[in-house]
């Protein structure tokens, strides 16, 4: 049983570094974004990063919280990615 814990706490170690590292990479394209869809896609991206390391946080503190505040933050990402589209749409297509 020990082993297996710290299977999963290596793990999720192992993970947020990743997530992390992905995110700061992911701001960079943001702030270098060549055009506003590109910069959207990013903030979609860095959503999904974000609850990412929600979850890791959930696995190495053990506090089950955490998992609402993952899904919050789906629920709020697809409202603002819809709310983006339909912007996006009314801007480039609607001429």
């Amino acid at each position: 049983m020990i082993l297996l814990s710290t299977v999963i706490t290596n793990a999720a170690n192992v993970a947020m570094g990743m997530l992390l590292l992905a995110f700061f990479l992911a701001f960079w394209r943001l702030v270098k974004g060549p055009s506003l869809p590109d910069r959207v896609v990013v903030l979609d991206l860095i959503a999904s990063l974000v609850i990412g390391i929600t979850l890791a946080i959930t696995f190495l503190s053990g506090e089950k919280v955490y998992l609402n505040v993952a899904v919050m933050i789906a629920l709020i990402t697809f409202m603002g990615t819809v709310a983006f589209a339909i912007y996006l749409k009314k801007r480039y297509y609607d001429k």
